[in-house]
């Protein structure tokens, strides 16, 4: 069986781009519609009813791309949406970032102590919690908000002096003392690109989990699964939506796709409803 469609990805806005580039390197000969809704986000400071709200939209705007699967590369909107949408777009299957970040990083620890950085919201909805503990109930699970961490990105500050002082803001409380975490779920989509700084901080005896890689992974399961895997022999395509700044979008949005964007590649589009 083969299914040319595409497969819809959204983010509040460009952090996902990091999901995207990791289907893209694990399913090359897939076609990827990518939708960031920049005019709204972050979605991390906002109530679960208004994230679900939005990322109801936006795979009502999906489907009419007539994708094959949904991946909703935004934590916060996976933490709090997740399953509303799978109700809601059945038989298309929809996959999340938080589920393929949990059980990677029950397998990455060693001593069962697993840390988590998020956002405000994903870290109060204890998403991340639940999904350890039920693929590890004996694990202790250690969260930490990094939210100054999402507009470091945003902004591609992601090495330096700045971006060096806010992860020790950060990550000092968190790995200090003898039974500090062994394993760090880095739980926004936004934070791989600041990956190195966050190790050279942690030290390399703590494991990143990277829940863009681990999310790809099970994409690539389910098509297998399901049967929609693309048969096609050459590179499929990716397109490129965002609600608001097509030229902001392709700037940024550069440096966590780790490739040039043009900006008369990205088209605007409207997803409110009315």
């Amino acid at each position: 069986m083969s299914d040319e469609r595409p497969i819809g990805v959204f983010d509040s806005g460009i952090g996902g781009i990091t999901v995207l580039k990791a289907l893209r390197a694990a399913l090359p000969h897939e076609d990827l519609v990518y939708l960031g809704d920049t005019a709204r986000l972050p979605y991390g400071t906002k109530s679960a009813e208004t994230v679900t709200a939005y990322a109801t939209q936006a795979t009502k705007h999906l489907l009419g791309h007539n994708v094959k699967m949904v991946v909703i590369a935004c934590n916060t909107a996976s933490a709090v949406a997740l399953e509303p949408l799978k109700k809601a777009l059945a038989p298309i299957p929809v996959i999340g970032v938080i589920e393929p970040g949990a059980k990677a990083g029950t397998r990455a620890t060693r001593s069962g102590h697993i840390g988590v950085i998020a956002t405000e919201a994903t870290v109060k909805g204890g998403a991340y919690v639940r999904a350890i503990h039920a693929a590890m109930p004996e694990a202790k699970v250690t969260q930490a908000p990094c939210g100054l961490f999402v507009t470091l990105a945003e902004e591609g500050w992601v090495k330096g002096d700045v971006a060096e002082a806010a992860a020790r803001r950060y990550l000092a409380p968190l790995f200090k003392g003898r039974h500090a975490p062994d394993t760090l779920v880095l739980g926004c989509t936004h934070f791989p690109v600041l990956a190195r700084t966050i190790a050279k901080v942690v030290g390399k005896q703590v494991k990143l989990v990277d829940s863009a890689a681990t999310t790809a992974k099970a994409v690539t399961e389910a098509l297998a699964e399901k049967g929609l895997a693309a048969k096609r022999k050459g590179k499929g395509k990716t397109r490129f939506l965002a609600t608001d700044s097509t030229e902001r979008f392709a700037r940024v949005g550069g440096i966590f796709f780790g490739e040039d964007i043009r900006a008369k590649d990205v088209e605007l589009v409207d997803i409110m409803p009315g």
